[in-house]
């Protein structure tokens, strides 16, 4: 396995993600579902140009975070943003994940709630359903109330099985939730994710801290 991949998600600020251009991160992730972290497409389409002006040899690719959008929204928001990835939290199913990727050209992440898995053995085979669909599968811990973006780990045994199968794709498997600097280091030593989320863990009082964000980026490049 090659480099294992940075997202960090849920940006608002320009001025943080200016702070950031000499850090090798890969995804910035921008919020339109509810959440305190949620952005307008005018905000993310500011974020988005700064990204585009970095003068960098790797500019990371931008991500909405999306759960049961309107395609219609979700089209008009793509294009004035201009991502690069759609990541979606909810229910969505393949066919609308392959209706995304064939009208907006986008790549797609199609993420997955692992307590809600754990609960309904019928639903431990839906990511089969996305075989030959999905760019991405990403695993988060389950929140009943956005879907993800808790804050807390989910059980990293069930790791594994996703990661060979998305292998099999030849598709990424990322892993968010709960995750810190102070813990990612661990992650992948165990688990070899090809990506790593984080958002919540690189926060002090709900906003995103660049100290935690070096750190947090500089111990998944060395690990």
């Amino acid at each position: 396995m090659g480099e294992t991949a940075v997202k960090i998600c849920g940006l608002q600020d320009v001025e943080v993600l200016k702070s950031m251009v000499n850090l090798p991160v890969d995804f910035i992730g921008f919020v339109f579902a509810p959440s305190r972290r949620r952005v307008t497409p005018e905000q993310a389409a500011l974020l988005a140009a700064q990204l585009k002006a970095w003068k960098t040899p790797e500019i990371p690719q931008s991500v909405g975070v999306f759960v049961n959008p309107d395609l219609e929204e979700l089209a008009a928001i793509v294009e004035e943003a201009q991502l690069d990835v759609v990541q979606l939290h909810g229910q969505e199913s393949p066919q609308f994940c392959r209706e995304v990727k064939e009208r907006l050209g986008t790549r797609v992440f199609k993420v997955l709630s692992v307590q809600s898995l754990n609960e309904n053995s019928e639903a431990s085979i839906n990511h089969e359903l996305y075989a030959g669909v999905i760019d991405g599968l990403l695993l988060d811990t389950f929140d009943p109330v956005y879907g993800g973006g808790s804050g807390s780990t989910f059980a990293w045994e069930e790791i594994p099985a996703y990661r060979d199968w998305a292998r099999a794709q030849g598709i990424p498997l990322f892993v968010a939730g709960g995750l810190l600097p102070s813990n990612v280091a661990e992650l992948i030593d165990k688990y070899s994710p090809d990506g790593v989320d984080v958002s919540s863990g690189v926060e002090s009082d709900g906003v995103k801290d660049i100290d935690k964000i070096a750190a947090f980026v500089g111990r998944v490049k060395q690990a």
